[in-house]
């Protein structure tokens, strides 16, 4: 009877310990209501921008460091976009400038913020990244591979920190920290915790110092991401905080489809963010699932030519719907991201006839004229 007993209080707490485990999409407190959600969207109307990184910076860390942070290139771009009609840019920070000169970094951002607000341009901050290479280094940054998509983008901590939970509280301070300083600022519209989570990076032998990323990546990543949506809730800023879904499921609207990962991001998020680089049905599709969510839409990456992800094709749906909409790239640069992604395994010799992101060159020759007239009509009418 007793060993009985003791199979029955074993059970109770195997089957308890179970259900922990199946609540990945629990809420973390303060979530923003859905009313607070839409008067946000109201007040702020529609919004449309770039991914936005200098030409003259390869990856995060050159964009922001002191010695390489171009304010003159960023008036000259930012203008360009403002001319445009685009009234929101999406950038991305780092940690790694937090552990070098938290000070100096706050203000740059600040110096950035200030000259995007004067040509009429919100921003939409983010934290932390987990696209391309895993091993992310401060100092002078890698010159970029001759027509190679990314070659030097980082990720954000990179492997060293993401791959061992117990390094994971060395970020507190630096996420914290930096929502709290804006944390009440009315030039940056959103808070965009953490882009991609659970994205590879694929090991090259031919570049073995950009390094090996993550086993069992997803586990790290997600660990990762309660922890991040933890310490901004605990600042509780006054804008909303959002993690983009970036998978492509069968649909995005039954949680039973999604991740552990995808779950927690869009049942956390004030604000429901994705990334759309399919053609306009697909797109569509996403967009009618993430409806049901009630919360307001921001497209946070599109634009893949090749695809048939055009301006001219996905502009018009995000205007009608009322989403924001963000394509990566402005004006082609250090990144080389005119080029595909297929760029790693292809050859190229000189620019792609369709480019696959970005607008300009730098001496602000488009890739279409065409496509920049229909950008200030659908922009600034």
């Amino acid at each position: 009877m007793k060993t009985l007993s003791k199979l029955s209080l074993l059970s109770f707490i195997l089957i308890i310990l179970i259900q922990c485990q199946k609540r990945p999409s629990s809420l973390i407190k303060n979530r923003w209501s859905e009313e607070r959600a839409w008067e946000w969207k109201k007040d702020h109307g529609w919004m449309v921008g770039t991914n936005f990184n200098p030409s003259t910076s390869i990856n995060q860390l050159e964009f922001w460091q002191q010695d390489t942070y171009d304010q003159e290139t960023i008036e000259r771009e930012l203008e360009w976009s403002a001319e445009l009609g685009m009234n929101l840019h999406r950038v991305y920070l780092h940690n790694l400038l937090w552990d070098q000169d938290s000070l100096g970094f706050l203000k740059r951002i600040d110096n950035y913020l200030e000259i995007s607000e004067s040509k009429g341009i919100k921003t939409l901050l983010v934290l932390l990244d987990d696209v391309w290479h895993p091993v992310p280094k401060l100092g002078k940054q890698p010159e970029p591979l001759p027509y190679v998509h990314n070659s030097g983008w980082v990720q954000a901590p990179g492997s060293a920190i993401l791959g061992d939970s117990l390094r994971h509280y060395e970020l507190k301070n630096y996420i914290k920290g930096v929502i709290n300083h804006f944390a009440n600022d009315n030039r940056i519209v959103g808070w965009d915790l953490y882009n991609e989570p659970d994205n590879f990076a694929h090991f090259d032998p031919r570049y073995p110092d950009r390094g090996r990323d993550v086993k069992k990546k997803s586990i790290y990543s997600f660990s990762l991401l309660k922890k991040t949506f933890q310490w901004a809730r605990e600042v509780n800023p006054s804008q909303p905080l959002t993690v983009g879904l970036w998978k492509n499921p069968d649909t995005w609207v039954v949680k039973d489809s999604l991740s552990p990962i995808d779950k927690f991001a869009v049942s956390n998020s004030d604000v429901i963010s994705f990334h759309a680089y399919g053609n306009i049905n697909e797109t569509r599709k996403k967009i009618e699932d993430l409806e049901k969510y009630n919360r307001p839409l921001l497209c946070t990456e599109y634009l893949a030519r090749g695809q048939e992800n055009t301006f001219q094709n996905m502009l018009p749906l995000f205007k009608e719907k009322g989403i924001a909409a963000i394509n990566w790239g402005f004006v082609a640069g250090k990144t080389n991201t005119v080029f595909p992604w297929s760029s790693w395994q292809e050859e190229f010799d000189s620019l792609p006839e369709v480019w696959h992101h970005d607008i300009y060159l730098p001496d602000k020759t488009p890739f279409d004229q065409k496509e920049i007239d229909f950008l200030k009509e659908i922009l600034l009418n």
